[in-house]
């Protein structure tokens, strides 16, 4: 029996595929914005616990940052999904009166995505506050400035500009481990597919037209992040110009 290319892979097919998976773009968007929310949030925070050394903090987000790195995100999602519920129903069997059925599926996959994610841009944020000169807050202080003032003015901001690559890595991370939130029954771009391909049983033009896609979105929020880069970035300061000399024109 003769087979062609088409047999085994249809590019009418794959072309087919991506206008149903786009729909659920904004679903992936927004989980993936989400996260990212949260990661920024925790990561800064103990980017701060650690590059202040904070007694007890310290240690506890240490070991915060080896158990969410030491484990894989697909678990990280199932304990979330299943863990949460459950440990809001030991509270209400103590009294509370938490409706844990009403809550969205989507809660639990960015929380845990965004705590997995949080543990990585940590390391981006205390490696940029790190890099920050320390002149520039030896001035701050000599201008009678309290900590706080000089994290908030001079060390956080310019901490920021340092960490946007970083950060971008994170985003870029984040919106392709939204494929994995399929475990909390959300259905997203790759979801969608697995229900598309489960019609006809033809999952790779599926699987290639999601390629197309997330690559496509990694090359928007590149450039994106590269606006915005260029918005935090410190120009260069003008050359001397040197004095003429005596007895010249």
């Amino acid at each position: 029996m003769d087979t062609s290319f088409s047999d085994y892979f249809s590019f009418e097919l794959m072309w087919s595929r991506i206008p149903h998976l786009i729909k659920k773009i904004p679903i992936t968007l927004e989980l993936a914005g989400l996260a990212f929310l949260v990661s920024l949030f925790v990561g800064l925070l103990i980017a701060v616990i650690r590059y202040k050394k904070v007694k007890i903090l310290s240690p506890i987000a240490t070991g915060f940052l080896s158990l969410m790195r030491g484990t894989p995100m697909l678990i990280q999602l199932y304990v979330a999904y299943y863990g949460i519920p459950a440990i809001l129903r030991i509270f209400n069997s103590w009294g509370a009166n938490i409706e844990v059925d009403v809550i969205p599926k989507i809660v639990y996959a960015f929380l845990a995505l965004g705590l997995y994610q949080a543990a990585f841009t940590s390391e981006t944020f205390r490696a940029a506050l790190e890099s920050v000169d320390k002149g520039e807050i030896e001035a701050g202080s000599a201008m009678g400035m309290t900590y706080g003032q000089i994290l908030r003015r001079i060390i956080v901001p310019e901490a920021m500009g340092n960490a946007l690559p970083g950060i971008c890595n994170s985003v870029i991370g984040l919106v392709k481990g939204t494929s994995l939130a399929s475990t909390c029954g959300i259905i997203e771009i790759t979801y969608q597919n697995q229900i598309l391909a489960g019609r006809d049983y033809r999952y790779l033009e599926g699987y290639v037209a999601l390629a197309i896609i997330y690559w496509i979105i990694t090359i928007i929020l590149e450039k994106i992040f590269k606006l915005v880069e260029k918005k935090f970035k410190i120009p260069e300061q003008p050359k001397p110009v040197k004095e003429a000399k005596h007895g010249n024109p």
